[in-house]
């Protein structure tokens, strides 16, 4: 289980799952299967926010909620039947964006004839909004903070200019979760591969990391031109060879080291200029 911040992203499972995955899937799975015999997709099981039911989770609860979603079942309209049991959860995370809290899951089925219409459909956005089965053992109320069968404020009416609902904490277990028509918290659903956000966030990553090949490239030549100027004796490709693999500042402090001994060990001045006379005011210090 994970929890990114805003600004981060989980790798996207879409599709054919990676070897990072397929690790995750045979945790649940009696024998290794490969790749191609399996469909991954992401979904957001449910958020932070008041939903069609007048409930909320509170962050902590989903929180506590992603590591008990693990291995747990994927059906149709919380059925219950065994027979209704298509895909399962192999991984969570908890996505973070400023005040909203998202929990969501990786889920895999098997690819066969009995799931191609499903795949399809996935694929399709046809089937794509879900919901959650899960047990909690604390429900306040948001008006007054006391459990909902010990207040008087009635779900949904407005106290003070904010609708009263319930809060849902400390989960005690989670059973499974389902495709629905009409889902109780209307963010639950199939995720995209990617969102724009996640896109420019990846361009700009791309471009920090071209930018710092840059300099570190830059750093290692003047590294190397320091250190040939303050020990000639050694050859060129052993110093690359001890500096090259350094982090880079360790390399940049390697660099500052080094062009300070060559600055010592040829204390060189321009051609045109006679320290020792520049300021006796005559034109000896200009003498060729």
């Amino acid at each position: 289980m994970d929890m990114l911040k805003s600004g981060k992203q989980a790798t996207q499972a879409v599709g054919t799952p990676t070897a990072e995955d397929l690790a995750l899937i045979h945790k649940h799975t009696r024998k290794n299967l490969p790749a191609d015999e399996l469909y991954v997709f992401n979904v957001t099981l449910c958020d932070n926010r008041v939903d069609r039911d007048g409930e909320r989770f509170t962050t902590q609860c989903l929180h506590a909620l992603a590591p008990m979603f693990v291995g747990k079942t994927g059906m149709f309209d919380h059925s219950g039947k065994s027979g209704d049991q298509t895909m399962r959860i192999y991984d969570t995370f908890v996505e973070e964006q400023g005040d909203y809290t998202a929990l969501c899951a990786k889920v895999y089925l098997p690819r066969n004839a009995d799931n191609a219409a499903l795949i399809a459909d996935i694929d399709a956005g046809i089937k794509k909004e879900v919901s959650v089965a899960c047990a909690v053992q604390k429900i306040t109320c948001s008006v007054c903070g006391k459990g909902m069968r010990e207040c008087t404020h009635k779900r949904g009416q407005s106290y003070g200019g904010a609708a009263c609902h319930a809060v849902l904490d400390e989960p005690t277990d989670a059973y499974e979760f389902s495709f629905v028509a009409v889902p109780a918290q209307p963010a639950a659903g199939v995720r995209k591969k990617a969102a724009k956000r996640e896109t420019a966030f990846i361009a700009e990553l791309e471009k920090l990391a071209e930018d710092g090949r840059v300099y570190r490239a830059e750093l290692l030549e003047k590294t190397l031109r320091a250190g040939t100027a303050a020990m000639p004796e050694m050859d060129r490709a052993l110093l690359a060879a001890m500096v090259q693999a350094l982090p880079t500042q360790q390399l940049k402090m390697a660099c500052d080291t080094l062009r300070a001994k060559a600055k010592a060990a040829l204390p060189l001045c321009g051609q045109l200029v006679n320290r020792e006379r520049a300021d006796c005011g005559d034109n000896e210090g200009f003498r060729v």
